[in-house]
């Protein structure tokens, strides 16, 4: 069976789809699929998807028409889509900067596009582009200087890296053999995707968590079925090896159960919930918990409501003596 296609695939998709249609008008829908690259049927539930998009306001005439029962597509009130992308100075500037930005990401797949679409909107920008000059954005942490050139060069060779790792859920330095697929920057932090031979999985470890590496002589090739994850939902995704964490939430707080990944949610007869959740970190344990003032319990484990109960304290005291 066929991977779930993700959101952020599709929705490339239907953007490519719009205006490849609109200047099609009539097409036959078998002949649509085959350019397209998708099946018959796929191409029918797009366009029960497109019948509910459209610009703000959600009246009928700010929706997309589509038709295609006699076999062959029509696209009515969609030429806002249809219409090639303007973008005013200061996008076009942020879009640079951008670009720039990540052609220093090591492991980079589509560089050659990426230089591409720099090289354009440069030329497109002229003089104003060389205001981006004065722009620099970090995408530093405390493992670029050390942990992050082994990581590229192990990605430019397909080697083999050993790691030791901290997991900061168990405080505990572990010892891996990673096979490197990509590496990536999110919120500030350095992150290295592959196949962990220890724990026989895909793994996302975070590179300031690194206490030490070394490039092995081995080839690191992941498995053939190995696909880099979809982060959309985010940079955690929770793991046997995460500290499980039971909190009883008041009614104010349920919204951390549709939030947060949880592995259970208990309702309770006063309207609270009690829910079990993984974390990597156990300090987000506790700053989830201080975050949400007093309608968050921490029922285990005892550790976790300890640092709570501390750490409220020692504010509570900070507090006293700033007011005496």
């Amino acid at each position: 069976m066929a991977a779930p296609e993700s959101a952020t695939a599709r929705l490339a998709r239907l953007l490519t789809m719009v205006p490849w249609l609109v200047n099609r008008q009539g097409i036959d829908l078998q002949q649509a699929a085959r350019e397209l690259g998708v099946s018959p049927e796929q191409i029918e539930a797009d366009l029960l998807l497109l019948f509910v998009c459209g610009t703000p306001g959600h009246l009928p005439d700010d929706l997309i028409e589509a038709e295609w029962e006699d076999g062959h597509v029509y696209l009515r009130n969609a030429d806002t889509i249809a219409r090639p992308l303007r973008l005013d100075r200061d996008e076009a500037l942020a879009l640079i900067v951008g670009l720039r930005t990540l052609l220093d990401v090591p492991g980079l797949g589509e560089r050659a596009a990426v230089e591409r679409a720099l090289a354009k909107l440069t030329e497109a920008t002229g003089e104003t582009a060389g205001d981006t000059g004065r722009v620099r954005v970090a995408l530093d942490d405390d493992a670029s200087d050390t942990v992050l050139p082994v990581v590229r060069q192990a990605l430019e060779q397909d080697r083999r890296l050993h790691l030791r790792y901290l997991v900061a859920a168990r405080d505990e330095a572990t010892e891996r053999d990673v096979d490197p697929m990509r590496v990536l920057n999110i919120d500030g932090h350095w992150y290295l995707e592959g196949w962990c031979h220890r724990a026989q999985d895909q793994r996302l470890f975070r590179l300031d968590r690194v206490e030490r590496v070394a490039l092995l002589d081995e080839p690191g090739t992941p498995p053939a079925d190995a696909r880099p994850r979809e982060l959309d939902g985010g940079v955690f995704q929770p793991s046997r090896e995460d500290l499980l964490v039971r909190l009883r939430l008041a009614p104010g707080a349920s919204w951390v159960a549709e939030y947060y990944p949880v592995e259970r949610v208990e309702e309770t007869d006063d309207g609270a919930s009690v829910v079990d959740l993984r974390v990597a970190d156990p300090a987000w344990a506790v700053s989830l918990v201080w975050r949400l003032g007093g309608q968050a319990t921490v029922l285990e484990p005892a550790e976790i409501a300890e640092r709570v109960r501390a750490g409220a304290a020692e504010a509570r005291a900070a507090y006293a003596s700033e007011s005496a």
